[in-house]
């Protein structure tokens, strides 16, 4: 690949991401930013799709499929789990998703709480 200003810009915006990211506390806390960003998501979502009342089975499988992808990704294979959290034995990407995925399923169960209350 050539190395455009595009490339160049992607490339150093990965790579101080990489080094922003290898602070333990800071991993935690971009994993609880993802959860809390789920809850939000998932929250907004479900808000939208009753309010319209027509994209409600649509938008229940989009996120059925993200919820089964994220977990295929996330665990198809064994990684080796160092610390309480289980950040440092795997890709953080990956236990970002997780997080965000693990939110949205958070804030499903609890607006169907709030909905048979």
């Amino acid at each position: 690949m050539q190395n455009t200003r595009l490339t160049t810009i992607v490339n150093g915006t990965l790579t101080r991401f990489n080094r922003f990211s290898t602070n333990p506390w800071r991993q935690t806390s971009l994993i609880i930013i993802s959860f809390l960003l789920g809850n939000f998501f998932g929250t907004m979502i479900v808000t939208i799709a009753g309010q319209t009342a027509a994209l409600d089975v649509v938008a229940a499988f989009i996120l059925m499929v993200f919820t089964e992808i994220v977990s295929w990704f996330s665990y198809r294979i064994q990684r080796p789990k160092n610390n309480f959290l289980g950040i440092e034995g795997g890709s953080f990407f990956l236990d970002l998703l997780n997080a965000l995925k693990i939110g949205i399923v958070y804030s499903l169960f609890v607006e169907a709480f709030k909905l048979g209350s």
